[in-house]
């Protein structure tokens, strides 16, 4: 099973980079052929009509978008900003959604992935809402979601130096989503 990892942030020293990388680890443990990259890597222009049908998507999207088409599985890490998505996140579906021609097939980057959900904040609510938010537009773009999910609060005093969490049990847990999240895809293929 292939699965993409990325977190919906492109700041450095992201939380949800950390926590994401925690995760793919976890899947790569349960068998996972995982690809993480770094949405900072795929620089997207504001999603606009008028560009796409002056010029149709472009390169970094297409490229994003064609990871997504190769990967069965989506690990996708959120923060929060402001009680929602970030727009970073948010821009790349929204670019990955889009039809490159008349014959391709709607939501072809979407219908029948799975995805898991992790999230980090420095609030105490661990992106929680970002999370529902997420959870909401995937789900209506065709993806099968993991019922679980992890999100961690007080992101700013919960990673080591290394990038691990400094809880012994929130560091299992987030691996174990990207494990089951390689059990998950691996059934729903058979």
């Amino acid at each position: 099973m292939k699965i993409l990892a990325f977190a919906g942030s492109t700041r450095t020293g992201s939380f949800n980079k950390k926590l994401v990388r925690i995760a793919a680890d976890g899947a790569r443990e349960a068998g996972a052929e995982v690809t993480l990259i770094d949405l900072r890597d795929f620089p997207m222009p504001l999603y606009d009509g008028d560009l796409e049908a002056s010029s149709g998507l472009p390169e970094h999207a297409k490229r994003f978008k064609h990871l997504m088409i190769d990967h069965h599985g989506l690990l996708i890490a959120t923060p929060e900003y402001n009680s929602s998505i970030t727009g970073v996140l948010k821009n790349a579906i929204d670019w990955a959604s889009r039809e490159e021609s008349d014959d391709e097939p709607p939501l072809v980057a979407f219908r029948g992935k799975t995805a898991a959900l992790v999230s980090a904040s420095p609030g105490g609510f661990g992106a929680t809402r970002s999370l529902r938010h997420v959870r909401g537009i995937l789900v209506h773009m065709g993806v099968y979601l993991m019922p679980e999910s992890v999100s961690i609060s007080a992101a700013y005093e919960a990673f080591d130096e290394q990038g691990a969490l400094k809880d012994a049990a929130k560091q299992k847990a987030a691996a174990a989503i990207g494990a089951k999240l390689a059990e998950f895809t691996r059934k729903l293929a058979l």
